[in-house]
């Protein structure tokens, strides 16, 4: 039993019904996109149905898949949120996004692990000059991600070595769980002052999540391989293995690797670059880094047998063409690819189906206690599992 889990980081396909609450409606990350590009083609996706998704449905000859709509329940709208509840786990409060670091927690991490910070408030408009002061004091800068519940803690690699870095980031862990911040991120930079450009060696400390699918999966023995961030969302619990990434091709890379040799278990990856290209507000490169996407896709759909099971789904939007630079609330794209069924999913209200189709797919002892399972499975004679077409 195979399954494969891809998490393009940022394809919203229009604002969720509550979008409003978050300021976010008339967002519509892959439908801006396509109005901006409107000779961008994407025919693996298509061919198992996003162009039904984005269209209402009715034109589905010839669709391989099953596809629908996905919405997330959990307040807020950032990556960790979405993939925990997508593994089951449904936070029922947002992470703290801050747009100014309070002042008590800064102090508190600094007295602790005997540093004082650059940028002090997570502010870094004036970074060539933090730069200049680094390479001058050997102070660490502090940074604000646009609309992540998180902080990033960075230094060039000439002025503080890694271990101290990571040092610093475990401390400023301990202090921020209170404040309910996510992901606390080690960043060493290399360059010129000006052009400091991400070194090797970044490192995430993430709040631990309450017990996942993907603790059910790798408690049954199998295993459970976390490509991109995924690990670090999870802070590692029910992952069995970790490929960090440093681009989506790189992510791909791993994929392919990894579902060769895979023959029971789960592949979970996270494609960042999307998100990256939406934070920037960069319409061409969101839309370069689609096609370059498809066109993996192409090649890997023939690598997968009937009784395999690949999802693909997305997090959050992140609208290019939007104001500001932030996550923005949407409805996410569902495309569904196993023992030949295609037609429409409709629409679900919960990322959580995920882990409760994910369970029935599995085989689990436990029925997974959030969501409900978009596809019905039963076993086979050989012990594996495939589907029940009177409900597909």
């Amino acid at each position: 039993m195979r399954s494969i889990l891809i998490v393009l980081d940022s394809a919203g396909i229009g604002s969720a019904p509550d979008a409003d609450r978050y300021g976010d409606w008339g967002a519509d990350t892959l439908g801006h996109i396509f109005t901006n590009k409107p000779d961008l083609a994407l025919p693996a996706l298509f061919s198992i149905g996003l162009g039904e998704v984005l269209a209402g449905g009715g034109r589905d000859k010839g669709i391989s898949a099953r596809y629908g709509r996905i919405r997330t329940i959990a307040p807020g709208k950032d990556s960790t949120s979405a993939h925990w509840e997508m593994a089951g786990a449904i936070p029922k409060h947002p992470f703290t996004v801050f747009e100014k670091l309070p002042p008590q927690l800064v102090e508190s991490i600094e007295a602790d692990a005997k540093v004082d910070f650059l940028g002090k408030d997570g502010h870094t408009e004036n970074l060539k000059d933090l730069h200049q002061q680094q390479l001058a004091t050997g102070r660490p800068i502090l940074h604000l991600p646009p609309g992540e519940s998180a902080i990033e803690i960075s230094a060039h690699e000439s002025v503080m070595a890694k271990a101290r870095l990571y040092e610093i980031a475990r401390i400023a862990r301990r202090h921020s769980t209170a404040h309910r911040i996510a992901r606390i991120i080690a960043q060493p930079l290399t360059g010129k002052p000006g052009t400091y450009t991400d070194a090797s060696g970044r490192h995430e400390y993430h709040t631990v999540p309450p017990r996942t699918v993907l603790n059910a999966i790798s408690e049954s023995g199998l295993v459970v391989e976390g490509v991109g961030k995924i690990a670090d969302l999870f802070a590692r619990s029910g992952v069995t293995h970790t490929h960090h990434t440093k681009s989506n091709a790189d992510g791909l890379h791993f994929i392919d690797r990894l579902w060769e040799r895979t023959h029971d278990g789960l592949i979970v990856a996270n494609l960042n670059d999307f998100d990256r290209h939406g934070h920037a507000r960069d319409v061409p490169a969101f839309a370069k880094s689609l096609v370059e996407f498809d066109t993996w896709l192409a090649t890997f759909l023939p690598k997968l047998n009937p009784e395999d099971l690949l999802i693909i789904t997305a997090d959050h939007g992140n609208d290019p063409t939007f104001r500001g630079a932030d996550h923005t609330r949407e409805e996410l794209p569902l495309l569904v690819h196993c023992d030949g069924m295609s037609g429409s999913l409709g629409t679900h209200e919960t990322l959580a189906d995920i882990a409760a189709t994910l369970t029935g797919f599995f085989q689990l002892k436990e029925k997974w206690p959030t969501g409900k399972p978009f596809l019905d499975f039963k076993p086979k004679k050989t012990g594996k599992v495939r589907l029940r077409k009177s409900t597909a």
